[in-house]
């Protein structure tokens, strides 16, 4: 029996359930990249009450944008910034 090199998984981001296929190799990171923008998810939440969801998950990438590009005028991202393109093209396929 060969397994495949994707499968799918269900990631929750924000108040947002959705499947997406991915390579095996790669769910690490899909895993913590979901955490990640929850934890920002619910910290902005918690500091700007009222707002809508899709406004929680805008400062929480904008968050997470910022914090990469400080790193990347720091050091070599180039790696890390190609995955993260591919997990924001994946993620933006998803949710169409």
């Amino acid at each position: 029996m060969e397994i495949s090199d994707t499968f799918q998984i269900t990631l929750k981001v924000g108040t947002t359930t959705f499947p997406i296929t991915i390579r095996r190799d790669e769910e690490l990171y899909y895993r913590n990249a979901e955490k990640l923008i929850n934890q920002k998810f619910s910290y902005y939440a918690n500091h700007y009450p009222r707002q809508e969801n899709e406004t929680y998950l805008m400062m929480a990438t904008l968050d997470i944008a910022v914090t990469l590009q400080k790193a990347e005028a720091t050091g070599n991202l180039k790696p890390v910034m190609g995955i993260l393109e591919e997990l924001v093209t994946e993620v933006e396929g998803a949710l169409k």
